[in-house]
């Protein structure tokens, strides 16, 4: 099927971020330009759509409306569907001598699928970024809190199954990064066109991707030990209660058992 977007010259790329999960599984290679990743064309002008499973769907030379109508289309193959989904554009500019990112615009020579795909890559990874960055501060500002007041008071009083629910909130994202956006990865279309690794370096260095994905695993790293410390401290805070419930156990069966004796001994 022939590209009908490669006689542009300026095109807009439009990502969004639509839920946790976007199911690929029905839609029929027939149908597709290519698959890995899924790119669809979206209507008769030739705007295409490439579709990612951890639920990002990047749009290429699609007007509103278009967008709108097929947007509606996957919303049955979503996962948690997020009531605002994330949004990033990126201006194409075709024509140029050279291939790269310049002043927040990309530059291309001429427009390809395999280009477009690369672009997309790119742009899905820095949308998940973004949402997990903004999840993460979040759970720091929740966290930071209860380790003042550990530090302050050598206590804490959220519960342990608040503070498991901090740590399981940070594996899943931790697994949603690696597992299925697969962030420290190179988009498969490299295999096939190792020619543009200078395309995708490029849009890798202007969004930060490496950076920032590094600094998240750190964040995730430190919030999920806090929150455990912070689970361990609670629970052996619980562990002396037992303890103590127990002493005070004992300690009225041998008065009961020192009542009994002695009223045997008066009797």
């Amino acid at each position: 099927m022939e590209l009908k977007l490669k006689n542009r010259q300026d095109l807009k790329a439009r990502a969004l971020l639509l839920g946790d999960r976007l199911d690929l599984k029905l839609f029929k290679i027939s149908d597709c330009l290519a698959t890995t990743p899924l790119t669809l064309e979206v209507n008769a002008d030739g705007g295409i759509a490439v579709l990612f499973r951890y639920g990002v769907v990047v749009l290429f030379g699609v007007m509103s409306l278009d967008e709108v109508r097929f947007i509606d289309t996957l919303k049955p193959l979503l996962t948690n569907p997020y009531p605002t989904p994330e949004i990033e554009e990126l201006e194409i500019h075709c024509g140029k001598s050279s291939i790269g990112v310049q002043s927040g615009a990309v530059s291309l020579d001429d427009i390809s699928l395999e280009k477009l795909q690369v672009i997309a890559d790119a742009l899905s990874k820095n949308l998940v970024l973004s949402l997990y960055e903004k999840k993460v501060a979040g759970e720091f500002d929740k966290i930071e809190p209860l380790a003042q007041e550990l530090a302050t008071h050598g206590q804490v009083s959220a519960g342990s199954r608040n503070l498991l629910s901090k740590i399981g909130n940070m594996l899943l994202i931790e697994h949603r990064m690696v597992g299925r956006a697969e962030i420290g990865d190179k988009p498969e279309t490299l295999w096939d066109f190792p020619h543009l690794e200078g395309l995708y370096a490029s849009l890798e260095d202007e969004f930060e991707l490496i950076e920032r994905q590094s600094a998240l695993d750190r964040k995730l790293g430190l919030i999920s030990d806090t929150a455990q410390t912070l689970a361990d401290v609670w629970d052996n805070k619980q562990l002396h209660k037992l303890e103590w419930y127990v002493i005070g156990l004992i300690l009225f069966e041998i008065v009961i058992s020192l009542y009994e004796i002695t009223g045997k001994f008066f009797h």
